[in-house]
């Protein structure tokens, strides 16, 4: 049996707690933390958890009692409250984006190595099952190489969305939906087909002129064999359409699931090539379901590798892939610079000294709200 404990009780909260709930014989919330206490009394009393209630991470950090622990605070307190408890022989998962910059990543990392402890980030949209499956069709030989990626992590947040005392600001929110919303697509992206090897990006902020960070940014990128992608990153975007669509060699496939496969006429136009779309088609049908889906089937994941002794799906080196790919954005869409990956360590946006010196800000934050209404939380598509 687990004993957990979740840090922050905000709006992610729940789908942690829904999730560890699913699993009632193997693990138990014991300890809720939020530095506004009536907040953990709520998720407390609303989930029926017979939980210990603090307002500080650090109060628990000597019970030997807790195993895992679930961290869903603001992005700029994600490096420091983890390596806390990595320090105490604590398993963590921590909430997206895994830190504020790489320095910070590679701070979780060495920690969770030191003390052989399970270091999780949480990209939930890997065990959704369209997901997965267009993963693994995309490695099938079927396809052929992939040519062209495109990623429209489009949301829609408004105005008061940004009064939230953490939000809006380069020092504690890190960015904006670049960082906190196309994160999950950031993450598919670079599960999927890796990094880039060159990042040309433009960020703008159209509508909130109350946060320091963008609204929207276009990124272009350069893989290996010329082979090119490009991601919008938006919360001014009604609707809030997501995708990924892949253009391969042979066919085009996307999530949510499309298909589409193209064959040359003598005079080199296209004609619809059914019997490889049926091939296709019949590949990705028989790829079983998923046991479990989202948070849910991470968090499981997660469980089972601490009770096996083994590693999880998603690692600590994948969150920071993703957040090398999103420094790389800020850094070219800050300095009209095309930059080139791997970052080094010596790079001025490696460090949060570095990014909150070298960040373009848009707008002064002027308003500071401690706690915003709850109601409308999206965590983005199902991809069906």
């Amino acid at each position: 049996m687990l004993n957990v404990a979740i840090i922050g009780t905000g709006n992610i909260s729940p789908a942690h707690i829904n999730a560890y709930l699913k699993f009632p014989e193997r693990c138990r919330i014991v300890a809720l933390v939020d530095i506004i206490p009536e907040k953990a009394r709520d998720k407390n009393e609303r989930f029926s958890l017979n939980a210990e209630v603090y307002d500080s991470h650090k109060s628990i950090h000597d019970r030997e009692d807790i195993d895992l622990v679930s961290i869903c605070t603001p992005p700029y307190t994600h490096a420091s409250i983890a390596i806390d408890f990595l320090k105490n022989n604590k398993h963590v998962i921590v909430e997206k984006p895994m830190a504020s910059s790489l320095e910070e990543c590679d701070a979780m990392l060495e920690a969770a190595k030191t003390h052989n402890k399970v270091l999780s980030v949480i990209a939930q949209n890997r065990f959704k099952n369209p997901v997965y499956r267009l993963k693994h069709i995309l490695e099938s030989n079927k396809l052929g190489r992939v040519l062209h990626a495109q990623v429209d992590s489009l949301w829609w947040r408004g105005y008061a969305y940004y009064d939230l005392w953490w939000r809006g600001s380069w020092e504690k929110e890190g960015g904006g939906p670049t960082l906190n919303h196309a994160v999950h697509h950031i993450d598919m992206l670079c599960w999927m087909i890796g990094l880039p090897e060159e990042v040309l990006a433009f960020l703008s902020n159209v509508a909130h002129d109350n946060a320091e960070v963008e609204d929207l940014s276009v990124s272009i990128l350069k893989y290996p064999q010329g082979t090119l992608g490009q991601i919008t990153s938006s919360v001014v975007h009604h609707g809030e359409e997501q995708k990924l669509i892949f253009q391969c060699e042979n066919a085009k496939v996307s999530v949510p699931w499309s298909l589409y496969a193209s064959k040359s006429l003598g005079s080199g136009f296209p004609q619809r090539d059914e019997e490889l779309e049926r091939l296709i088609q019949e590949e990705y049908d028989k790829i079983p379901d998923l046991k479990y889906e989202g948070h849910v089937g991470q968090i499981d994941d997660v469980m089972t590798a601490i009770e096996n002794n083994g590693k999880p799906l998603i690692k600590g080196v994948d969150g920071r892939r993703t957040l090398e790919l999103i420094t790389a954005i800020y850094k070219s869409g800050c300095t009209n610079q095309h930059v080139k990956l791997p970052l080094d360590k010596e790079d001025p946006f490696y460090t949060v000294e570095g990014i909150l010196k070298n960040a373009k800000y848009f707008y002064e934050k002027k308003t500071s709200i401690l706690n915003l209404d709850s109601k409308g939380v999206n965590l983005g598509s199902d991809y069906r």
